[in-house]
This record gives C-alpha cells, structure tokens and sequence, in this order.
C-alpha cells in the first residue's frame, strides 16, 4: 500500500509514475484488520477517494478478566477496517497500464542523471527517482544500507480473521461490536470487528479480527513455531499452510488454560491460522541520491500504535512535497528525510514501550516500561491510538 499512496500523490503532484510489483497474482484478499486513524481517512479524501464506508465503526473497547466478566470499559471511537478493503481502494484508483505485476527488483544503478532498474526478467526501467515501498524484506534498502536488519522484538501473534456469522450468539453480543482485550500475564488477546469479503458492512456479513501476542524466546519457542513439518526452519515468518499442526494444537491447549470463555470460543473456529514474529525494523537513512525508501522498507513498528498504513501515507505525502519544493531530485529526497526521519523514530519508540511486557526476555529499562504500560487501563487507553503517541 505504501508504494501504492506513494504512486498516487506522486501523480497528482504531476510526477509519471509507474509501480512493479514482484507479485505476479493481485494482492487483494492479503492481510487482516487495520485501524483506519483519522489520519490515514484524512489523506484518502485528498486523493478523492471514497471513505464513507471504509470500515465498521466502534465507540467501545472493554476488557474481560480470564472468568469472562467486564473489567474495564472506555470510549474510544474508531473506524476499523480491513488491509484488502484500503488496498483496493488504493489500487482502482492507479492506473493500471501503469502497474506492472511479476516484475521483480533485483538490483538498481544511478548516477548524477539518472537511476536504473534491473528486474528478474532481464528488463530494465530508467527514471529520474527510484522509491523502494517494498516492504520489510526490501530489496531497495538492503542494496542502499545492507546493515539495517529486522530486530525480533521477543513475541509473536496469532491472528485470523472468522466470518461474523460463524461466531456463536452469546460471544457476538459480549465481543463483536466493541474492540475487546483479554490479558493474561504477560500476554495480549485481541479481537475487533472488520469489513467482510469485498467489504460487505451488512450485519452478519462483517468479520472479526483476532490477534494474540505471545512471548517467544527467539533460540527456542519461536524457531520451533517457524519449523514445518519437513523440519525447515523459515527465517522472518512462516506461510499458514506449512504451519505444524501441532503449534496450532498448542495454541488452542493454552487458550483454554488462559483466555475467558467468550475468547475460547472464538479460538475454536480458527482453522489457518497466521502466525506474525513481531520485529522492530529502524533506519538511519531514507533518502540515498535519486533513491528514497518509505514504509516498512524503512521503518517497522510493532503493530501496537497502529500506524504502519498512516506512517506510510505520511512518508509519501512528505515525499511528494518536497519534489514540488525543490527542482533537484537529491536536495528534494534529503529534505523528505529530514521531515520524517524524527517521527518515523518516535514511532518506533512508542510501539516499543507498548510492547515492552509481551517480550520473553526484558532489560530493567523495558521492564520499567512493562510496568508503565501493561495495565488494563493503560491498555484500553493506549493501544491504536496515534493522539495518544504525539501528545
């Protein structure tokens, strides 16, 4: 999505522009739930996209103790959203003879005139900006900074996304209009309602989004949660099918140990589940002569803040204002990382705190940060809440 708003503002700010994409199939039907912030919603109606049916709106978030009762409750209004629904969005809106799929990055060149693309099928592409969107695994950003890596944060999620219809009377009315939380020790469960397929808002039509973060010791439990069943061990995540079935069976044994009734419930629908090691990923470059990178190719963010759509759209708003304020690519990309290196930073920072108690092992400063931030109400308060991050 990031190359995707990065396209779009670009043309309106009378740039051509042209997106490959690795991915040979169309990514619609990738993802699971998002929080649309009124950021994101603001930069939509810039490029006269529609918003009007973005997602399902919420006010409420609660917090179930481990019996399944209330414990903690504020107002919180929000939309929440799906990644396919923005995605399509964003794509309809490009045009497509301008978005090339199954074109791989391999390498790139420039100099003081020009910058040179080399895909995986021998064919090249020669413009005056390359922009790397292309995501955590960037090909652009290992090529400009081959030391920035992906740092494990010390957790994974669980997540899924269940049909609302599937979800049994009494949990849909205790769980899916609200977002709510369960927190076993040192633990986050969760769930929230989202757009259903073609982002169908019609009552029983919609989907719930589930996401569990776990601790995981990255030697043991999470090169064992990576293994497949032939004993490969994947590095970065693991596509669900090859996920073992036994994981999956742990998983759910530890549902029924830890989570509220309403939560079991819903863990027991879930067939293929995702499985999301949670990275922090923090560069101290975006901008390299006619090469930017922007979105998770620069900078990850635990998904506690909420921010990895908006920060992308922020990136790219900055990108193409300063093309329009300078007539040198260069002096243009060094003034676009000035303006969003600090923040980028400050998010960085912000998820960090917030997921502080979920990781297996914890520094004395981030068990300062556990205590700080784990709490139910700090937890209802702070979760996806981007006011909350710049106040």
């Amino acid at each position: 999505m990031s190359g995707l708003l990065c396209g779009l503002l670009l043309r309106r700010a009378g740039w051509d522009v042209d997106i490959y994409e690795r991915v040979e199939s169309e990514l619609s039907g990738r993802g699971a739930g998002i929080v649309a912030q009124t950021e994101l919603i603001a930069r939509l109606r810039s490029l006269g996209l529609a918003t009007d049916n973005l997602g399902v709106q919420i006010t409420i978030r609660k917090c179930l103790d481990a019996a399944g009762n209330l414990i903690s409750e504020v107002e919180c209004p929000q939309v929440l959203t799906a990644w396919e629904r923005v995605y399509r969005l964003l794509r309809d809106a490009f045009p497509p003879e301008r978005y090339h799929r199954a074109r791989g990055l391999v390498r790139f060149t420039q100099d003081a005139r020009a910058v040179t693309a080399h895909f995986s099928d021998g064919e090249m592409a020669t413009a005056d900006l390359l922009v790397g969107a292309d995501g955590i695994r960037s090909t652009v950003r290992q090529q400009c900074a081959p030391t920035v890596a992906p740092l494990y944060a010390g957790y994974a999620a669980w997540r899924a996304l269940l049909p609302e219809s599937d979800i049994p009377p009494a949990a849909h009315r205790d769980l899916f209009e609200f977002m709510a939380f369960g927190l076993p020790p040192g633990e986050q469960f969760l769930i929230y309602p989202v757009a259903g397929p073609d982002n169908d808002l019609r009552p029983g039509h919609r989907r719930t989004n589930i996401i569990w973060y776990r601790p995981a010791d990255e030697r043991t439990k999470l090169a064992w949660l990576l293994t497949d069943e032939t004993g490969h061990t994947h590095s970065i995540s693991i596509p669900p099918p090859l996920i073992r079935r036994a994981a999956i069976a742990d998983m759910r044994a530890d549902a029924e140990r830890l989570l509220a009734p309403q939560f079991r419930e819903i863990v027991r629908l879930i067939d293929e589940p995702i499985l999301q090691p949670i990275y922090d990923l923090e560069s101290t470059r975006m901008a390299f002569g006619r090469v930017a990178v922007m979105g998770d190719a620069a900078f990850v963010a635990r998904p506690h803040v909420a921010a990895g759509v908006s920060k992308a759209a922020d990136d790219a708003a900055a990108l193409a204002q300063a093309l329009l304020a300078e007539d040198d690519v260069e002096s243009a990309l060094k003034r676009f990382e000035a303006a969003r290196l600090g923040e980028n930073h400050s998010i960085i920072e912000r998820a960090r705190h917030l997921g502080a108690y979920l990781q297996a092992t914890q520094t004395e400063a981030e068990q300062a940060r556990a205590g700080r931030h784990s709490t139910d109400d700090a937890v209802l308060a702070e979760t996806a809440v981007l006011d909350f991050l710049y106040a």
